[in-house]
Protein backbone atom coordinates (compact mmCIF):
# COMPACT_ATOMS: atom_id res chain seq x y z
CA UNK A 1 0.00 0.00 0.00
CA UNK A 2 1.06 3.28 -0.90
CA UNK A 3 -0.14 6.80 1.47
CA UNK A 4 -0.40 10.18 -0.09
CA UNK A 5 -0.52 13.26 1.67
CA UNK A 6 -0.74 16.76 0.18
CA UNK A 7 -0.12 19.78 1.95
CA UNK A 8 0.01 23.41 0.49
CA UNK A 9 -4.17 24.65 -0.26
CA UNK A 10 -5.09 27.78 1.36
CA UNK A 11 -6.82 30.57 0.54
CA UNK A 12 -5.46 32.98 -2.19
CA UNK A 13 -6.66 36.18 -3.81
CA UNK A 14 -7.21 35.76 -7.81
CA UNK A 15 -3.93 36.42 -9.74
CA UNK A 16 -1.87 34.94 -6.56
CA UNK A 17 0.15 31.63 -6.27
CA UNK A 18 0.09 28.60 -4.26
CA UNK A 19 2.54 25.52 -4.36
CA UNK A 20 0.87 22.26 -3.53
CA UNK A 21 3.34 19.37 -2.17
CA UNK A 22 2.46 15.69 -1.81
CA UNK A 23 4.57 13.06 -0.01
CA UNK A 24 4.24 9.18 -0.45
CA UNK A 25 5.11 6.72 2.11
CA UNK A 26 4.51 3.24 2.46
CA UNK A 27 5.34 -0.27 -0.30
CA UNK A 28 7.15 2.31 -2.66
CA UNK A 29 8.67 0.51 -5.60
CA UNK A 30 7.95 2.63 -8.48
CA UNK A 31 5.39 5.43 -8.28
CA UNK A 32 4.46 6.43 -12.44
CA UNK A 33 3.32 8.15 -13.33
CA UNK A 34 2.16 10.90 -10.24
CA UNK A 35 -0.22 13.57 -10.93
CA UNK A 36 -2.62 16.72 -9.26
CA UNK A 37 -6.57 15.68 -9.99
CA UNK A 38 -9.32 18.50 -8.64
CA UNK A 39 -12.67 18.64 -8.47
CA UNK A 40 -14.55 21.68 -7.68
CA UNK A 41 -18.07 21.79 -6.38
CA UNK A 42 -20.47 20.00 -8.76
CA UNK A 43 -18.08 18.74 -11.16
CA UNK A 44 -16.77 15.60 -11.77
CA UNK A 45 -12.64 15.00 -10.72
CA UNK A 46 -10.22 16.12 -13.56
CA UNK A 47 -7.03 15.68 -14.66
CA UNK A 48 -4.76 18.81 -13.63
CA UNK A 49 -1.05 17.36 -14.65
CA UNK A 50 1.00 14.35 -14.48
CA UNK A 51 4.53 13.59 -14.62
CA UNK A 52 6.43 10.15 -14.74
CA UNK A 53 9.40 8.67 -13.42
CA UNK A 54 11.33 10.46 -16.58
CA UNK A 55 10.18 13.77 -15.96
CA UNK A 56 7.40 13.93 -18.73
CA UNK A 57 4.70 16.25 -18.41
CA UNK A 58 1.08 16.35 -19.44
CA UNK A 59 -1.34 19.51 -18.61
CA UNK A 60 -5.10 20.63 -18.53
CA UNK A 61 -5.58 23.29 -21.03
CA UNK A 62 -6.77 24.91 -18.55
CA UNK A 63 -3.39 25.57 -16.68
CA UNK A 64 -0.84 25.50 -19.54
CA UNK A 65 1.16 28.21 -19.17
CA UNK A 66 0.49 28.18 -14.96
CA UNK A 67 0.84 25.74 -13.54
CA UNK A 68 4.10 23.80 -13.59
CA UNK A 69 4.41 19.55 -11.92
CA UNK A 70 7.20 18.45 -10.81
CA UNK A 71 8.62 15.44 -8.45
CA UNK A 72 11.09 13.78 -6.56
CA UNK A 73 11.48 10.42 -5.66
CA UNK A 74 8.60 9.72 -3.71
CA UNK A 75 7.46 13.56 -3.70
CA UNK A 76 5.56 15.89 -6.43
CA UNK A 77 4.77 19.40 -6.65
CA UNK A 78 2.42 21.40 -8.15
CA UNK A 79 3.14 25.30 -8.38
CA UNK A 80 0.31 26.88 -9.25
CA UNK A 81 1.07 30.68 -10.68
CA UNK A 82 -2.23 33.18 -11.97
CA UNK A 83 -4.61 31.66 -10.34
CA UNK A 84 -8.46 32.08 -10.27
CA UNK A 85 -12.14 31.83 -9.25
CA UNK A 86 -11.93 28.84 -11.45
CA UNK A 87 -9.14 27.00 -10.06
CA UNK A 88 -10.95 26.68 -6.31
CA UNK A 89 -11.45 22.74 -5.96
CA UNK A 90 -10.32 19.95 -3.57
CA UNK A 91 -7.07 19.10 -5.16
CA UNK A 92 -5.62 15.57 -5.09
CA UNK A 93 -2.20 13.93 -5.55
CA UNK A 94 -2.43 10.68 -7.24
CA UNK A 95 0.07 7.60 -7.63
CA UNK A 96 0.11 5.12 -10.18
CA UNK A 97 -3.56 5.54 -11.71
CA UNK A 98 -3.94 4.11 -8.35
CA UNK A 99 -3.41 5.69 -4.87
CA UNK A 100 -5.31 8.88 -3.99
CA UNK A 101 -4.73 11.39 -1.32
CA UNK A 102 -7.38 12.99 1.41
CA UNK A 103 -7.04 16.18 -1.20
CA UNK A 104 -6.47 19.94 -0.33
CA UNK A 105 -8.60 22.54 -0.51
CA UNK A 106 -7.80 25.75 -2.91
CA UNK A 107 -9.82 28.49 -2.71
CA UNK A 108 -8.91 31.85 -5.26
CA UNK A 109 -11.36 34.68 -3.51
CA UNK A 110 -11.05 37.98 -2.97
Amino acid sequence: QVQLVESGGGLVQPGGSLRLSCAASGSILSLNPMGWYRQAPGKQRELVATITTYGRTSYADSVKGRFTISRGYNTVYLQMNSLNSEDTAVYYCMANNRYWGQGTQVTVSS
